[in-house]
């Protein structure tokens, strides 16, 4: 269920945003507030200030602002909820989880400090390696050989497990403690119970969270051994199919690079790192998730792969190329880095150098061309057959992509690659064919500036308004104002509808639409001030609703709505607007052309939307 409001607000007076922005960030006091270098993006001299008066933060170079809450989700690549529920823990707050029973919420706490104590036992474990390591010549002359530094080492955390089977033994009280089990540090026997170290003789690289936390380890062998890695099995803290490597130590580089570089290793990540190149991470072995995109994505809008340039990197690229789908928006990039098959990120910068490497990423394959690739990959399109098939491949792609500019200029690359209408090809996928331009809803994807930028206020054909719509379109505007990042979430004909909507709601849309495609996703505390003035800035103020007591340059992260709420309560305004329109084309002489036909369309539309909202039903 949402967080309430009320908490978010208890939460944010108890929390000191100078104490969480402290932790990472250098702060320096400078008169009534805190002063630092900026933490998203690259500077000099320090433009980023905290005010522990508003616990407030600003940065007056990139524009950046907002409370304890919003940094965490900035910073740290958390959503909403994560970020509430780290900050909660921080200050032993419980989060009002109202719908779940008290031994749900017993589980869940128990589950939270388990989380807690696995991260402890594995934190223990990695100092210990970086001990040995130090004290293994053998081991330090193998990272010396593959062009490591010390420098590099620290940053990263390597450490050694030595070729003892119960090594461990040493570093905790009880080597038969279940946690050392549990944490994929120790294996256990079932037939005899005996006990002993996973990792041995192995350079250890921690793998760490969006929080710095240890969650697990990979180790690569000195030699030639097989595995030449292991990995820490899946644990309670521990996904591969959901984290990252390096992602932890990259995250600044990120925002200084405006893009991460995924590869394939460990060994990738370090070197990059020690050729300049530290906005790297790779994969825990295993093919790139939608998750690990939608990770990514929290930290930069430009997603490089790389891979070799052999059949397997094919195959991986691929693999990655449907994790990528779902999240290949208009306002993001994705590209496809192939490797000679002689190199390695590594080799091929040490023969060419950084220029080199930044120009062959530069030109990495955009996503479109390799989704065009791969759906024509054993395909002769010189053949009605070969055209075919390249279509049947196509589709599943085509419709894994969100609704955007991108998504419809693909259509029309694949209707003329298959030498078929737009139309016909909707259709082959079952999905129907696009309303036709001439409809006044609808009206196809949109330009990359607003329509509604130079509307005057009150303006323009407008949708009538009903006490039901009213409440759908003010709890979506409440949730956009409250981060306009759902506005992302809408598709673009659910944009026009709510923009043409009657005074003052079409209108605050408008504007909401004008201000997204200008900047992007914005806080409430941003966005605030920009309404101030505006003819609909008393509806804007209202729906907020931010306590009179509350400093009023403090942002205030409130109950976010999900996406299946979002489409529900778009869905009512789109059947009352069907509703208006069928009586508006049934009062026509009948005599009209196509009254008949647009009668049955509308119906058809409305009929499928009021059987989508019906309990049980289907998204």
């Amino acid at each position: 269920m949402p967080i309430p409001q009320s908490f978010t607000q208890e939460l944010l007076a108890r929390a000191d945003v100078v104490e969480i922005v402290g932790r990472y960030v250098q702060l320096k006091k400078g008169g009534a507030n805190y002063l630092g270098l900026c933490p998203f993006h690259a500077e000099k001299s320090p433009s980023f200030t905290v005010s522990p008066s508003k616990q407030f933060y600003h940065c007056f170079g990139c524009g950046k602002s907002g409370d304890a809450i919003r940094f965490l989700m900035e910073f740290a690549g958390m959503n909403f909820i994560e970020a509430v529920k780290d900050l909660a823990g921080q200050y032993g707050m419980q989060v009002p989880e109202d719908d779940r029973s008290p031994a749900e919420r017993a589980r869940e706490a128990e589950q939270r400090q388990k989380q807690v104590t696995l991260s402890d036992v594995l934190e223990k474990a990695g100092a210990a390696y970086r001990k040995h390591l130090k004290a293994s010549p053998r081991a330090v002359a193998y990272l010396k050989g593959r062009g490591v530094s010390g420098e590099i080492a620290r940053q990263f955390g390597l450490g050694y497990a030595p070729e003892g089977w119960r090594t461990l033994a040493s570093v905790f009280p009880s080597y038969d403690d279940p946690l050392l089990a549990e944490s994929g540090l120790v294996i256990v026997n079932e037939e005899d119970d005996k006990r002993y170290d996973r990792f041995r003789d192995r350079i250890m690289f921690p793998i760490r969270n969006v929080k710095g936390e240890c969650i697990g380890f990979g180790g690569r062998v000195l030699g030639d051994e097989k595995p030449k890695y292991l990995n820490s099995p899946e644990t309670p803290i521990f996904s591969k199919g959901r984290e990252l490597y390096g992602l932890w130590e990259a995250r600044n580089a990120l925002r200084e690079a405006g893009y991460v570089l995924v590869t394939e290793g460990y060994m990738d990540v370090i070197g990059l790192a020690q050729l300049g190149f530290p906005n790297a991470v790779a994969t825990l072995g295993t093919a790139c998730t939608t998750e690990h995109v939608q990770k990514l994505f929290r930290f930069t809008d430009s997603v490089v792969f790389s891979f070799d340039g052999d059949a397997a990197g094919r195959r991986a690229a691929r693999k990655a190329l449907d994790g990528a789908l779902p999240y290949a928006s208009d306002v993001r990039s994705v590209k496809f880095l192939f490797l000679p098959p002689e190199h390695d990120p590594d080799s091929y910068i040490r023969e060419h150098g950084q220029d080199g490497f930044a120009r062959y990423v530069r030109q990495a394959v955009p996503l479109s061309e390799f989704m065009m690739d791969a759906a024509a990959e054993g395909c002769d399109l010189g053949t009605a057959e070969g055209r075919s098939k390249m279509v049947s491949t196509a589709g599943p792609l085509w419709k894994q992509l969100p609704e955007g500019a991108l998504k419809k200029q693909l259509l029309g690359t694949i209707a003329e690659r298959a030498q078929l209408g737009e139309h016909d090809l909707l259709e082959l996928w079952g999905l129907g064919r696009p309303r036709p331009q001439a409809e006044p809803r609808g009206k196809g994807r949109r330009a990359s500036e607003s329509p509604y930028r130079k509307r005057a206020y009150g303006t323009g054909t407008r949708q009538t308004i009903k006490p039901k719509t009213i409440a759908m379109a003010e709890h979506i505007a409440r949730a956009v104002l409250q981060n306009s990042q759902a506005w992302d979430l809408l598709t673009n004909d659910d944009h026009h509808l709510l923009c043409e909507l009657q005074s003052p709601y079409g209108d605050l849309f408008s504007w909401i639409d004008t201000r997204y495609h200008d900047s992007g996703a914005e806080p409430w505390a941003v966005l605030r001030l920009g309404v101030e003035g505006q003819p609909f800035s008393e509806l804007a103020l209202r729906l907020i609703a931010l306590d009179d007591m509350q400093p009023s340059g403090k942002a205030h992260e409130v109950e976010e709505i999900s996406a299946s709420e979002l489409r529900r309560s778009m869905a009512e305004i789109h059947i009352d607007a069907l509703t208006e329109e069928i009586v508006r084309v049934g009062k026509l002489p009948a005599s009209e052309p196509g009254k008949v036909e647009r009668l049955y369309e509308l119906s058809r539309r409305q009929q499928a939307l009021l059987k989508a909202q019906k309990p049980g039903a289907k998204a």
